[in-house]
């Protein structure tokens, strides 16, 4: 799991537990104590948080007993996620503005994922978007505190008299002034979101400053609360983790199984919380801003529809610290959400990553399209990284590249992943033209079946200079020539392209085109994932791949699973680490190839040879061996691995292939 620090791993583990009552703290001695929190104790190390169900943990954290946890989490947190949501009530919502804006606009999230949200509550997801993207609106939404956010009032008073209004230290009619409606692009100009950047330390005086005699106040920031200082002394206790029975430790316990106590008990307790949750109804919305959410999208395929839940009205909104990653998995997204979203992010200039993934957005991506080209029209725009999945799409994905490179064309990463295409004929997305110059390095697209035509993949290559990765993924070649054609455009318009991977593509016939790829001095990494490479071919084909291999000093890693490679097939692979070869190849993924542990053993052998005629010098420093045959003869596989070890790192596992033929038969 590339965990670097387990202890982190396990206060962190355990911080969540407790927040949800999966882990019932009366029920160990050693964490049942009158003068300790494990929240307060835990908070420091917590780096990222899920909040499920009906957001009790996020009324727990925004309680006055646990202002100390939330200081805590607003300088350790880096990464809020929403699970399973339910519809909340009022009450709890403003428990979620309070913990958002402590968390997001005084403190250090940088990333907000949504997921699994099946019928999303409007309101709901319209305040966790609005709040991620830095803006809120302030009067009644904290009204059940004591008094407004002292850190706003902080931060007001280091502002200059002309920034002060937008962060709500001016008076009401500055505010007026200041505040917009989020109604397009035309109205975004005037409200930009504020860049992600460190959290104000103005924490003395304020309405969030930890009370005087508080542990976490003892010789240091009242916003970091070292091991030592974990005891609440007179705070009150908190009262979660008691709302399951976990399982009892007496005075005699094992101090090591505390551990396997937290981990354990929290895989269970998380299982019965979820399925719990699962039965609960979610309350009915009521508005959290107060006025019309209606607004129209400015975008070309008919957006531009008014509603009552899709775009954003704010009555003086003020800015605030932003976060750089949002992630919506498995979320309808309405048309009226689209609009919405499409508003937010044409103001979004702290937004470096976004991520929707099976959202049903559909001909709405229009509304998408219209906000990422009024941000790309932004100076301070760090948006880099767009990464889009659906079951269907509206538009043929090759036209869509083309569509979101001329909306952003400061776009680093675009991945575009669909699984069947929509058949329905629809308004074109975007007005068609010449595709400006991109800084695109990296290109992902999985095809839903679509037919791979290079003439309409060209303007989109000529477009993008920088290019250094391409995936293609599910395509088919309508003709012959196709590959090759793309090969072509790809030296001609791409010479800083250095890693090219096919997955699922039927490249049986193509054995030409393969060896070209081979031999191209200017890539570094090729992967041939599941495209047949050996159906049909011939024992000079594979001489053929391993004499390019052996001739290519650039070529540093070459991935081939998935294509059947057989024992014959490795075996002879092992020439490419011959003595009189050239390869600097570092790298080979010969992962589900149907090879056995007598193959495996004699491409050992070989290897050891060829090892000791180079003078011990080990030919290649990583295997990957996923998902093979090696179940077959434990002990020969055994000796195999041995062997392999000795010459360099093996990754493999401890794959059932019978096990797997079975469960692949009951799914036909």
């Amino acid at each position: 799991q590339n965990v670097t620090c387990w202890r982190k791993k396990f206060l962190e583990t355990l911080f969540s537990n407790v927040l949800h009552g999966v882990l019932d703290v009366s029920s160990d001695w050693r964490l049942n104590e009158q003068h300790f929190s494990p929240l307060l104790h835990c908070s420091p190390y917590v780096s990222q948080l899920t909040l499920c169900s009906v957001l009790q943990g996020a009324v727990e954290l925004a309680a006055e007993h646990n202002r100390g946890v939330l200081e805590n989490l607003a300088g350790s947190l880096q990464i809020l996620k929403f699970q399973h949501l339910l519809s909340s009530d009022q009450p709890v919502r403003r428990s979620l503005v309070f913990l958002l804006h402590r968390l997001i606009h005084h403190g250090s999230v940088s990333q907000v994922s949504v997921y699994s949200w099946p019928v999303p509550d409007p309101v709901l997801l319209l305040l966790i978007l609005s709040m991620s993207a830095g803006l809120w609106r302030s009067g009644n939404a904290l009204a059940y505190h004591s008094s407004p956010c002292g850190l706003c009032r902080g931060e007001d008073s280091a502002l200059s008299p002309d920034l002060a209004p937008e962060r709500g230290g001016g008076d009401t009619q500055n505010l007026e002034e200041a505040a917009v409606e989020v109604n397009g692009p035309g109205a975004a100009a005037t409200l930009d979101s504020v860049p992600s950047r460190p959290r104000s330390p103005c924490l003395q005086g304020s309405a969030w400053e930890v009370p005087q005699g508080h542990p976490s106040t003892q010789g240091g920031s009242p916003h970091h609360v070292s091991d030592s200082l974990a005891c609440l002394g007179r705070a009150r206790r908190p009262t979660v983790g008691r709302r399951r029975r976990g399982r009892a430790r007496g005075p005699r316990a094992d101090p090591e199984d505390l551990y396997d106590f937290v981990f354990t008990v929290g895989r269970e307790g998380n299982s019965e919380l979820l399925d719990t949750n699962s039965t609960k109804e979610g309350e009915n919305a009521e508005s959290w801003t107060g006025s019309s959410l209606g607004s129209p999208c400015p975008g070309p395929a008919g957006c531009k529809k008014r509603g009552s839940a899709g775009g954003l009205s704010l009555r003086a909104a003020q800015r605030f610290r932003s976060v750089s990653t949002l992630e919506l998995f498995s979320i309808p997204l309405t048309g009226e959400m689209c609009r919405t979203l499409s508003n937010l992010l044409s103001s979004w200039v702290s937004l470096e990553s976004l991520v929707l993934s099976y959202n049903g957005v559909g001909s709405n991506i229009s509304c998408i399209l219209s906000g990422l080209r009024a941000l790309s029209r932004r100076p301070a725009c760090q948006l880099r990284t767009l990464r889009l999945s659906d079951v269907s799409s509206a538009v043929p994905c090759l036209e869509l590249v083309g569509c979101l490179l001329s909306a952003h064309p400061q776009l680093r990463l675009l991945s575009l992943s669909f699984d069947l295409r929509n058949q329905l004929e629809g308004q074109p997305v975007c007005s068609g033209g010449e595709i400006p110059e991109s800084c695109l390095e990296q290109l992902e697209i999985r095809f839903p079946r679509e037919p791979l035509h290079t003439t309409f993949l060209l303007p989109v290559l000529k477009a993008s200079k920088s290019l250094q990765q391409l995936s293609l993924d599910s395509a088919t070649l309508p003709c012959s020539q196709e590959l090759g054609l793309l090969l072509e455009a790809l030296k001609e318009c791409n010479p800083n392209l250095k890693k090219l991977s096919f997955h699922d593509v039927n490249l049986a016939e193509h054995q030409k085109e393969v060896l070209l790829m081979l031999q191209d001095p200017g890539l570094q990494e090729i992967t041939f994932s599941f495209c047949r490479l050996f159906e049909s071919s011939t024992s000079d084909f594979v001489s053929e791949i391993i004499n390019a291999v052996k001739r290519n000093s650039s070529l540093k890693s070459l991935k081939l699973p998935g294509n059947r490679l057989g024992n014959q097939r490795l075996v002879a692979l092992a020439d490419i680490f011959s003595e009189d070869s050239s390869s600097a190849l570092c790298q080979l993924d010969v992962s589900s190839n149907c090879i056995k542990p007598s193959g495996l053993l004699e491409f050992a052998e070989q290897l050891e040879g060829h090892v000791q005629r180079r003078g011990g010098r080990s030919p290649f420093p990583h295997l990957r061996l996923f998902q093979n045959w090696l179940e077959q003869d434990a002990q020969t596989a055994g000796e195999a691995l041995r062997r392999l070890r000795a010459l360099c790192s093996v990754v493999t596992d401890s794959w059932d292939s019978s096990q797997a033929f079975a469960d692949y038969l009951s799914v036909m």
